[in-house]
């Protein structure tokens, strides 16, 4: 989030526009959801309501995938995500230190790039602004 904020929040270095959150809950149809990051543009939600939960489908997520969650990322969530039309996703393994970007184009999910390592990359949606890839893997193990 530190390195996606600045500029894409904020609009600090690059094109601001988006409403970013950690770990929000979603309640997307009867399914409840909690992304590790999700993001909406402005047009879409120029507020962040004081709920304790968002009906909203994010633009964006980034789900960080473990052996204890990666199936759940990259199966149910990501079916789920299709169903409620979130135009991109991240898949962070910090473990194997990669960042897959995917886009969903007519109901089905596409790889658009796998980066690795240390990688300076632009990924989508927040390819006006490159970032070194390193960066994750520092931010990830904070976390942890």
């Amino acid at each position: 989030m530190e390195l996606l904020g600045p500029p894409f929040r904020r609009g600090h270095g690059g094109p601001g526009g988006w409403q970013m959150l950690i770990e929000p809950e979603l309640h997307l149809g009867r399914d409840v959801l909690v992304p590790d990051l999700a993001g909406w543009r402005l047009d879409r939600m120029p507020r962040v309501p004081a709920t304790a939960y968002f009906p909203l489908s994010p633009d964006w997520i980034c789900e960080v995938v473990s052996l204890s969650t990666a199936s759940l990322d990259r199966v149910k969530k990501l079916t789920i995500y299709a169903h409620e039309e979130v135009r991109h996703t991240w898949l962070l393994d910090p473990t194997a230190q990669t960042l897959e970007v995917l886009r969903l184009d007519s109901g089905r999910w596409t790889i658009l790039s796998t980066q690795a390592g240390t990688e300076v990359v632009g990924a989508e949606p927040f390819d006006a602004v490159d970032f070194e890839l390193g960066l994750l893997w520092t931010d990830t193990q904070k976390q942890a």
